[in-house]
């Protein structure tokens, strides 16, 4: 007999040693012979993470789609592995070597650093591949990859070798984000804007040649800054060319403030004349754009910091070259040197302020960037870095999205794909760590770069060039995490050697991510496959949304709003998180997550496990050769029917990535049709007396029915689905060929149109004098007539046949059959039937009308009060993304409902 409740505590994990010791999740598990294969790589996560609820929509998505195309007999392998991150994994290290009061890493030494990194890993490295297994993730565990390991290892060499011999790696000095904490360069991924309320300082920059008087502005030109600091660093002046205020200076120079550096006043767009002055300082070491506009003007570029973010210039040749140092100016440089970029600031400002340079200072709030690690404000820094001609990679994989055969799922984030692609900048992809692939280049006693698979190799093309042994120094740099991860899709199945997975596996099937790594991550892969492949390596990229809180607002931990899956998990049971993530991942909507709808779906696991119960209860034993298309009774034949309409409704939406069509579709034919329906419409004849033709039927339909639902919930409950798979059979004395979860998925099979439309109208029926029921405010306990205006034949063989059925399940004392609607009652109409409740005698008819009126003014006023504050546009730019989304909800709420009571209305005439 089943357990009472379903108790996902203890079955889970049962469940899953099961799963695993048969081996269910390996690749090509439950295959048809010569089966198409099926494949889709883990996006990895990082060594040092925990599962969080981006996690568990991603991989929910994934494993729904890979537990139905291995039920469908296809040769399905999803490749796990997880990421080395980098600084992550290096701050973790250094963090507990702090704690331990140990050595810092420079101390110890990079071997023994590197040596310290793996052992973490290998002792606390797997903590999200185990919270994954708890979601019940079916990847193939045996197959679990990690970036650094040797097999990717050796991919990497090959990938940066070959490139670099291509021209495709080169070395170059631009700028970079750069982390002043960690001293390593950034990704643009790894820098978050924090808001800042600072100020914006307007500078006076004199004009050569002219006496300065800070109250003759045709002495100077006002430029403003919020990064006073950099000016040390300013190399011109730009006015946009069209702009008449300037033209007339454009080609002469301004006498830097503090410095003494002449430094011409250029022409260019970057300057916008309705902004400020519409003079800016030009800064081409310290800020992105105006490292454009110093290369399109032929500016020198001054870097004025340290890696650490001090101001160091004495010893910058650069800087110095052609100033005329005076006594005043060599105070100033000492004053500044080896100044905190901060405390530099001070110290400029101050110094400005003491020469009248200053004409004014706005409080000013504006974005900063930092980074996500280290924590404080990065610096666009010129350094000697690696890079990737990004822009040679990008065009074949933008030809392949154009040309179809790589698509996005939505279609609309192909644009921002392009917009990204079309506009590539090269890829820096070094950094100043130590854990990581190092880059393999060495260089000679003259700089000359030796680019090799291996220190050998290095060492014989040296002797080559030199003419002799030469020593060589190791590039210490490592290469950028994304650099490796852009590998995945063929470097996890063994490449660069040519494995049988390779020539298998490779292209995937679909990649599911999230949108903000789109371009780190996805059109990466997509420039690697094609450039060593030579075919892309996904056919479909599924996109999907943010899971946010119950309100609409981005999880965070500053808002204390953070959802642990894990806890969700433990309270609720992965099944019923997994199905509200399904349910509610409706393509390009971002998901609002309350615990109170993963409780429902909870709940709807109970009800399934109820219904298995009751099936169990009433001697429903699965029967081999049930063919229920043959079924006699009309209600098995339709409920047979509408399980083939779900298959298909199913199947295809999730072939199209519709995932919460798919769970909504199977929802409401488990809760609805079956459980609320046809267990009802079985009850009387299951629980006869004695055995009958249609009992036997009925049992048989009703097993058949169950198994055909644990198919169908298999893919988003694969927990309570795989007990019940073997639950049932166990308890009638059967064994079942398989686990569920190598099954065979269903195929819509039976149609029977006339018993679907003759019992789908007797549920229309039902519900509809149920709602009218509650409509009307009629006590539940009444019972009320019913009749039928004037039906035709066929409306009358079915009021005969279902006469019991409608009187039980609608609360009806007595059913009859007029030929014009009687006064004072309630219209239903269901197609061509017309049926009517006679209301007098039960309720207050005219009582009922105005409490309706009543409620129909006030949800008018309800709506118009709504719309007043979204036609308001400042209400709709200044008020919370989740307020405004939640004042369009409860309107759309309002809509609905003043719908019902305005048609509550028209039934009374």
């Amino acid at each position: 007999m089943l357990e009472k409740t379903f108790d996902a505590a203890s079955v889970e994990p049962r469940i899953s040693e099961a799963w695993d010791e048969a081996g269910a999740f390996r690749a090509g598990a439950g295959a048809e012979p010569g089966a198409a294969p099926y494949t889709i790589v883990i996006p990895p996560p990082n060594v040092t993470g925990s599962l969080h609820m981006g996690h568990a929509l991603n991989n929910t998505l994934q494993d729904i789609l890979v537990r139905f195309e291995r039920m469908r007999g296809r040769d399905v392998l999803w490749q796990p592995g997880t990421d080395h991150a980098g600084i992550a994994t290096q701050m973790v290290v250094e963090r507990q070597m702090a704690e331990r009061q140990e050595p810092n890493r420079r101390s110890i030494g990079r071997e023994a650093f590197v040596e310290k990194v793996w052992a973490w890993k290998a002792e606390s490295g797997g903590t999200i591949t185990n919270q994954l297994k708890r979601l019940g993730a079916s990847c193939d565990w045996s197959r679990e990859r990690f970036t650094m390991d040797e097999g990717l290892s050796r991919a990497v060499l090959k990938v940066f070798v070959d490139l670099h011999k291509k021209g495709l790696i080169y070395r170059d000095k631009r700028l970079v984000n750069w982390d002043p904490k960690l001293l390593t360069a950034i990704s643009d991924l790894e820098v978050q804007q924090v808001e800042i309320k600072g100020n914006l300082w307007h500078l006076r920059y004199p004009i050569e040649g002219k006496r300065f008087d800070a109250e003759d502005p045709s002495t100077f030109i006002v430029v403003a800054t919020t990064r006073p600091e950099t000016m040390l660093g300013d190399t011109g002046v730009a006015v946009h060319p069209e702009d008449e205020r300037y033209t007339h200076l454009v080609g002469r120079n301004v006498v830097l403030p503090l410095v003494g550096r002449r430094i011409p006043i250029v022409a260019d767009d970057y300057s916008d004349p309705e902004k400020g002055s519409g003079a800016v300082k030009i800064t081409p070491a310290h800020d992105f754009n105006d490292f454009e506009v110093g290369r399109r003007n032929n500016l020198r570029v001054i870097n004025v910091m340290t890696v650490e973010g001090a101001i160091d210039i004495a010893n910058n040749a650069e800087f110095l070259k052609g100033l005329v140092v005076d006594t005043e100016l060599q105070e100033t440089l000492v004053s500044i040197e080896a100044r905190d970029r901060f405390e530099a600031r001070k110290r400029i400002l101050a110094m400005l302020e003491a020469r009248n340079l200053i004409e004014k200072i706005e409080p000013h709030t504006h974005m900063v960037p930092h980074g996500d690690r280290g924590g404080v404000p990065i610096e666009p820094f010129l350094t000697d870095q690696w890079y990737v001609d990004a822009a040679t990679l990008a065009k074949p994989a933008i030809a392949s999205v154009r040309e179809g055969r790589t698509s996005f799922v939505p279609k609309a984030w192909e644009k921002t794909y392009f917009q990204w692609m079309e506009n590539i900048q090269p890829w820096c992809i070094s950094r100043q760590l130590w854990w990581g692939h190092q880059i393999p280049a060495w260089y000679g006693p003259d700089g000359q770069v030796f680019v090799e698979l291996s220190e050998a190799e290095a060492l014989a093309a040296a002797a080559t060039h030199y003419g002799a042994p030469t020593a060589l120094t190791r590039d210490e740099d490592v290469l950028d995490t994304w650099f490796s991860s852009a590998l995945w899709p063929f470097s996890t199945l063994g490449w660069p050697d040519d494995t049988a997975e390779v020539r298998r596996y490779y292209p995937t099937s679909v990649l599911v991510t999230g949108f903000d790594i789109i371009f780190f991550w996805v059109a990466r892969m997509m420039m690697m496959g094609l450039e060593f492949m030579e075919t892309e390596p996904f056919k479909d990229v599924y996109i999907h949304a943010l899971v946010r809180d119950e309100k609409g607002a981005k999880m965070s931990k500053s808002k204390g709003n953070v959802i642990d899956p894990l806890d969700l998990v433990d309270e609720y049971g992965a099944d019923a998180l997994r199905f509200t993530l399904a349910a509610m991942a409706a393509q390009g909507r971002d998901i609002k997550l309350s615990t109170q709808r993963i409780a429902g779906y909870r709940n709807f696991a109970t009800k399934l496990w109820n219904a298995a119960r009751f099936a169990e209860m009433n001697g429903c034993v699965y029967v081999s050769d049930f063919e229920p298309a043959a079924a006699v009774d009309t209600v098995n034949r339709w409920i047979a029917v509408e399980c083939a309409r779900t298959v298909k409704t199913v199947t295809e939406a999730i072939e199209a990535y519709r995932f919460n069509d798919a769970a909504g579709a199977a929802y409401r034919f488990v809760w609805n049709t079956f459980c609320d329906w046809y267990l009802e419409f079985a009850k009387p004849v299951l629980q006869q007396d004695g055995d009958s033709t249609s009992k036997a039927e009925t049992r048989a339909t009703t097993a058949w029915v169950l198994d055909e639902v644990l198919k169908l919930l298999h893919p988003f409950m694969p927990f309570i689905t795989e007990e019940l798979w073997a639950a049932t059979a166990r308890e009638a004395g059967l064994k079942r060929p398989s686990m569920l979860v190598t099954t065979r998925w269903s195929k819509p099979g039976a149609t029977d149109d006339a018993a679907a439309d003759e019992i789908n109208w007797l549920v229309d029926l039902i519900t509809e004098v149920r709602s009218v029921r509650v409509e009307m405010n009629v006590p539940p306990a009444s019972q009320i007539p019913l009749v039928f205006v004037a039906p035709d034949g066929v409306i009358r063989a079915r009021i005969a046949t279902h006469e019991a059925v409608i009187a039980r399940l609608a609360r009806i004392s007595s059913i009859a059959v007029v030929e014009a609607a009687p006064k004072a009652s309630a219209q239903i109409v269901i197609g061509e039937t017309v049926a009517c409740l006679p209301l007098e005698g039960v309720i207050d008819v005219d009582a009922e009308r105005g409490r309706l009126a009543k409620e129909l003014k006030k949800l008018a006023d309800e709506i118009g009060r709504i719309d007043a504050k979204l036609g308001n546009p400042a209400f709709v730019a200044k008020a919370p993304e989740e307020v405004v989304e939640e004042n369009r909800e409860k309107r759309e709420e309002y809509v609905q409902r003043r719908a019902k009571v305005d048609e509550a209305l028209k039934r009374l005439g």
